[in-house]
């Protein structure tokens, strides 16, 4: 199973957008997909239709080892994408391991368990905490997404140094698969300005496709669906169809689903 983190500490850049519409359109290609929602806040699981009365299992109780990785996915309205959810009680994980030997392998663990799945997406918190480490230990790579702003590079920075110390210590096999620009509005310079310094500084490890701002893309997760189920034809749900293809010609043919 290929396993990508999608992550960035700061927050509003579109991780959890990102993580759902193309966990989404992965799963439409005919990949068992599986989405993990690290974040405690369960945005994932509710963009995704589970609501949160409806979770009896979560990551809390995989991280815990009290439900295995199978026990807690749930089948979505998509057909091949399941998602583990997350509940508020993931917030007090952090504290709970960080005593543990193997507090930032807990993750990694319990998904080797995982059966059945070609692909899966880890959600990441808006932190460098524990969670996020936790992701990035269990993942062979990383997926950024990146707001077009001026505070997004200073961000990106303190990220990229995170991801070589987690490289050094942890999981040096991990790598950042790529970046995919966020909320880009052509009208604006600044957006325009910031894509240049980013392509600039990261050349090919930066994706063609930017991801617009769009009005659908918003509204989606208020009917539990992905944008590319509430509106398959707008510029948003465009976009990550595109940018589903570019993540799937940069996986090693070895590693792609049959």
């Amino acid at each position: 199973m290929i396993c990508i983190a999608i992550a960035n500490q700061k927050g509003g850049v579109g991780k959890t957008t990102t993580a759902i519409n193309i966990a989404t359109a992965i799963a439409a290609t005919g990949w068992r997909t599986l989405l993990v929602d690290m974040d405690p806040q369960g945005n994932a699981s509710t963009g995704l239709g589970i609501p949160s009365h409806d979770r009896d299992y979560s990551v809390y109780d995989m991280l815990m080892d009290e439900a295995t990785a199978a026990q807690c996915a749930q089948a979505t309205r998509i057909p091949k994408l399941d998602v583990i959810p997350a509940t508020q009680d993931l917030s007090g994980a952090e504290v709970e391991l960080v005593g543990e030997s193997d507090r930032v392998d807990r993750l990694k663990n319990a998904l080797a368990n995982a059966e059945g799945y070609d692909v899966c997406f880890i959600d990441c918190p808006p932190s460098l905490g524990l969670l996020t480490l936790n992701a990035l230990s269990a993942a062979d790579s990383l997926l950024v997404p990146l707001q077009c702003e001026f505070f997004a590079l200073e961000g990106l920075s303190q990220l990229l140094q995170t991801v070589e110390r987690v490289q050094q210590g942890i999981n040096p096999s991990l790598k950042i698969i790529g970046v995919t620009l966020t909320m880009f509005d052509r009208r604006n310079r600044l957006t325009d300005q910031v894509a240049e310094d980013v392509r600039e500084c990261l050349g090919g490890l930066v994706f063609d496709t930017v991801i617009p701002r769009n009005v659908r893309l918003s509204e989606a997760p208020s009917h539990g669906l992905p944008a590319l189920i509430y509106d398959h034809s707008c510029a948003g749900s465009r976009a990550y169809m595109s940018l589903a293809r570019e993540l799937l010609g940069r996986l090693p043919p070895e590693r792609k689903a049959a």
